[in-house]
């Protein structure tokens, strides 16, 4: 885009504004670069970023930039072998500290399951150069000082340089504190000059101490005197300094020499931290604007719902709710001038902008903006008293350049169109100009003060008038845009309000053609229609809100009851199960009691039927969810497992496989058989199909020919055994396998005596080769 329309559109300022919330230097740079995309996959790029910033701060707050510097030059200097000095390097210690610190929280929202794609892309890229890192924090303290512990050969050096300090002031503080010496002295001082240490002597008594005179007072009265006991001693302390120096050198530059080393992946970590600031920035400075994240497209549409000029406090500036790019892709904005036209033009273009570059917008949510190639500005001083020549060739100059360039990805923005010459010669240029716009299929907004373009409005398809709404009564613009409803100049109401002679308003209103009286009767009508429609339609959704409210209150108090009523059901549902289940239990005791008597005259056949007879009589109680469950369960695809109902059969069995869309192989009891799926009704789940479980075949369950005791207590096993075989013997088995698995012997023992004494059993015998050995008992039943 072209940077003058940027500049007219103020987007200048975004940017400065933007800036102020880059926490670095390399933020700051990418900000005040940033440029509009006019690539739809690169700005949807941009505006994901930005909202997933948005989420890491609304989540926790500022991402940590603290310790993050521009070290480019440093690094390309070290590159060239060039020494860096401790501030340098310490600069790219805290640059790599400052990296692993923010990379730590971006990761740290994806151990909290948030998603921040993007952002956790750019983190990983972030290289750790932590032995970097670490070599300059044990050579160089926080305060730029090389440490002593940098090389043994350091150490050395500054034990010596201590040792010599330390003996020359110990033989100055003696000359200094002596009595005979303190006539003499300025000051009972030991000082520095030139690196060495000195007394201040008075000019008298320069000779008393011999040495080196190095400085002297401003008055002269005072000489600043090396003793010779100490010339020898400091000649030592100097020497000592320069092979500190060499040493230090020597330091830097094997630091410099490993910043080298690592300038790829420091340069690159530079480029990734730079990213993170600007995008952090881009985040922090919506926030501000209380901003929410548009909808891009490509096609050309615009729907800011509630827009607020950006550069307006939010307190002064009138929401404007402006669309374009579907009924109608030309807006044209007529009426008086301060009305507000302009920062409705420019609050459209920028906003624009402002979403092309990744920027969240001042808009209510479910806003959308579309993507142009070109965002085209012709916007002068309005108010300009000098409308001349000079003026119109300034903006046909700039329109000329404009209507070079427009195609159908462009949105133009024309302020006062055709103003500065004849109104008659400028309305007709600015009728053509619009077409020739329109015909390149652009998105167009015009504000203009002719008449004429009202009826150019009203005339073209796809072309809609608008206004900013005036208050006649306080003579003041209320910056509310009205779509569908052009302008007025109200001089005849403001000059009235204004104290005018009525005779003269009365006179100018007949010089009006009756023409223009109908079209601003009917402006009026309008615009008293449009805000009755406006309060109706406030009226019918707060009307709404509270039916919805009242809906929401009837659905949880409609969940309320159902569940309360789903409660008491079960809980009678479960004391009837306990009843059934206590008459069960006595009636087995009453059963085995029985037996234990070998009563005359009562076979085992009929302790069975009897049994049976019990269980039929016991009410089937369901649990109302499960209930649900299982009816949904019906509608479910079969598959090998499933309990089902053969409904044309009045049995049940399940499900041993699929042999096409149309048939299964069923099992029923001791058979195997083919069954339509017409025929069929998932009555189980597959869990509970593989159970094992055994009831008697008149209530339509499926008995297993084999009974699996294996890791069951004795007491346990007998009472399953006692079952099992009267349910085996009542599905017509013959022979049936008991698997009580080899271990200690115990249980095949306890086993195989109660089926001996059992009096449904024929005969029984330990498992062939193929069927289990001596881990199953084969039993024979009569």
């Amino acid at each position: 885009m072209q940077k003058k329309m940027l500049r007219l559109l103020e987007f200048n300022k975004i940017k400065e504004r933007l800036t102020e919330h880059a926490a670095t230097s390399l933020g700051k740079e990418l900000a005040m670069e940033l440029e509009p995309c006019t690539d739809f996959g690169a700005a949807v790029k941009a505006q994901e970023e930005t909202d997933e910033a948005m989420t890491a701060i609304r989540l926790k707050g500022s991402a940590p930039f603290g310790g993050i510097r521009n070290i480019r030059a440093a690094v390309k200097r070290a590159e060239i072998g060039g020494m860096l000095n401790t501030e340098e390097l310490l600069d790219v210690s805290s640059t790599i500290y400052g990296g692993k610190q923010l990379k730590r929280f971006i990761e740290s929202f994806e151990e909290n399951e948030v998603n921040l794609s993007m952002l956790s892309g750019l983190a990983e890229e972030i290289i750790p150069a932590g032995e970097l890192e670490a070599e300059i924090k044990r050579c160089i303290d926080s305060d730029g000082q090389v440490l002593d512990s940098a090389t043994p050969g350091l150490r050395t050096i500054r034990q010596q340089l201590r040792s010599y300090e330390a003996r020359i002031r110990e033989k100055l503080e003696t000359i200094v504190r002596s009595s005979s010496n303190q006539k003499m002295l300025s000051d009972a001082i030991v000082t520095i000059r030139n690196e060495r240490y000195v007394i201040p002597v008075k000019q008298e008594y320069r000779s008393a101490f011999g040495g080196i005179i190095h400085d002297q007072s401003s008055s002269g009265a005072t000489l600043f005197i090396e003793p010779e006991s100490v010339v020898m001693i400091n000649n030592q302390l100097r020497e000592a300094k320069g092979k500190e120096r060499q040493e230090v050198e020597k330091i830097l530059t094997a630091l410099s020499n490993e910043v080298a080393s690592f300038s790829d992946p420091l340069l690159s970590n530079l480029e990734v931290l730079a990213k993170l600031d600007f995008i952090f920035a881009k985040a922090l400075y919506g926030k501000t604007l209380h901003a929410t994240k548009p909808k891009l497209n490509e096609n050309g549409y615009l729907n800011f719902k509630n827009a607020r000029h950006p550069l307006i406090p939010k307190e002064d500036v009138v929401p404007i709710t402006v669309e374009l790019g579907k009924a109608y892709d030309s807006i044209v904005i007529t009426g008086p001038n301060t009305g507000g036209k302009t920062v409705t033009l420019k609050t459209i273009g920028l906003l624009t902008i402002m979403a092309q570059s990744g920027l969240q917008l001042p808009v209510e949510e479910g806003s959308e903006a579309s993507i142009f190639e070109h965002v085209f500005a012709d916007i002068g001083d309005e108010q300009s008293i000098e409308q001349n020549l000079s003026t119109f060739s300034s903006h046909m100059t700039n329109i000329i350049s404009i209507l070079d360039k427009v195609n159908f990805k462009s949105l133009v923005l024309f302020d006062e169109l055709g103003a500065g010459t004849d109104p008659q010669e400028g309305a007709a240029l600015a009728i053509s100009i619009l077409d020739y716009v329109k015909d390149r299929g652009a998105r167009v907004v015009a504000t203009t003060h002719y008449s004429e373009l009202k009826a150019y409005a009203y005339n073209r398809e796809g072309v809609i008038n608008a206004s900013v709404e005036f208050n006649v009564e306080t003579l003041k613009p209320t910056y509310k845009l009205l779509i569908g409803i052009p302008g007025r100049s109200n001089a005849f109401e403001i000059s009235k309000r204004l104290g005018l002679n009525e005779k003269i308003i009365e006179h100018a209103k007949q010089q009006i053609s009756s023409d223009t009286k109908r079209v601003d009767k009917m402006i009026t009508s309008l615009e008293e229609t449009k805000k009755q429609a406006e309060m109706e339609y406030e009226e019918a959704k707060i009307l709404r809100q509270e039916a919805e409210k009242l809906r929401s209150e009837y659905e949880k108090q409609k969940e309320t009851h159902e569940l309360e009523r789903d409660r008491i059901l079960l809980e009678a549902e479960e004391q009837a199960k306990q009843a059934v289940e206590s008459a069960m239990k006595e009636a087995e005791a009453i059963i085995k009691e029985l037996r234990s008597y070998k009563v005359s005259g009562v076979k085992e056949h009929q302790l069975i039927d009897a049994k049976k007879r019990l269980e039929e009589a016991a009410p089937h109680l369901t649990d109302r969810k499960e209930k649900s469950k299982k009816q949904k369960e019906n509608h479910q695809q079969l598959s090998p497992g499933d309990e089902v109902e053969v409904t044309h059969l009045s049995q049940k069995g399940y499900i041993v496989e699929k042999i096409n869309e149309q048939e299964y192989l069923v099992q029923i009891g001791i058979m195997k058989v083919n069954v339509n799926a017409g025929n069929l009704k998932k009555v189980k789940t597959k869990e509970t199909a593989n159970r094992t479980f055994v009831s008697v075949k008149g209530n339509g369950s499926t008995v297993k020919t084999e009974l699996d005791l294996r890791g069951k207590r004795y007491e346990d096993a007998k009472i399953e055994v006692d079952r099992y075989l009267d349910d085996a013997v009542l599905a017509g088995y013959s022979k049936v396998n008991i698997i009580h698995g080899k271990g200690t012997g115990a249980l095949r023992k306890g086993v195989q005596e109660i089926l001996k004494k059992h009096p449904n059993v024929k005969g029984i015998r330990m498992g062939g080769a193929g069927e289990g050995g001596s881990g199953v008992t084969v039993v024979d039943l009569k």
